[in-house]
């Protein structure tokens, strides 16, 4: 299992690719020896910046300004480059703050947001994925217990 969970893990790397597509099993399940490791899906605080768009078409501009800036070439995106995106594309009130979301508990996002962010690497985007609220790419900047 151990091998496997790594095979998934540096095959996306660098594209935001591991948050969007099925969570990894490991992670989120809390077994194996990735999920020790790295600490995916078992950390209790997350601290995160987002760009939330309500039509898919905006949020994949967003995401497409990210790809050609960064992750096209396996960089990661800095903050303060994200946060340009969060401010120019986001509509949520947190994008005049760059979308940093602070740090938050387990258990205060909801469904997908919540999976996507507990389970993507620390300096790793996430790809856009759909919540209820609408549509978001996801920038994890910590963990803690």
């Amino acid at each position: 299992m151990g091998k496997d969970a790594k095979a998934k893990e540096s095959g996306g790397k660098g594209k935001g690719k591991q948050a969007a597509g099925a969570s990894d099993d490991s992670a989120s399940k809390g077994k194996g020896k990735a999920a020790k490791a790295d600490g995916l899906g078992t950390c209790t605080y997350v601290k995160a910046r987002h760009v939330l768009c309500e039509k898919q078409g905006k949020i994949n501009e967003a995401y497409k300004k990210l790809q050609d800036g960064w992750l096209n070439n396996g960089d990661k995106v800095p903050p303060a480059e994200f946060a340009k995106i969060a401010a120019e594309y986001s509509e949520c009130p947190s994008g005049k703050k760059g979308g940093d979301l602070g740090w938050f508990p387990r258990g205060k996002m909801a469904g997908p947001f919540q999976e996507v962010a507990f389970n993507t690497p620390v300096g790793v985007t996430s790809a856009p994925f759909k919540s209820t609220h609408g549509y978001h790419i996801i920038l994890s900047e910590g963990r803690k217990n």
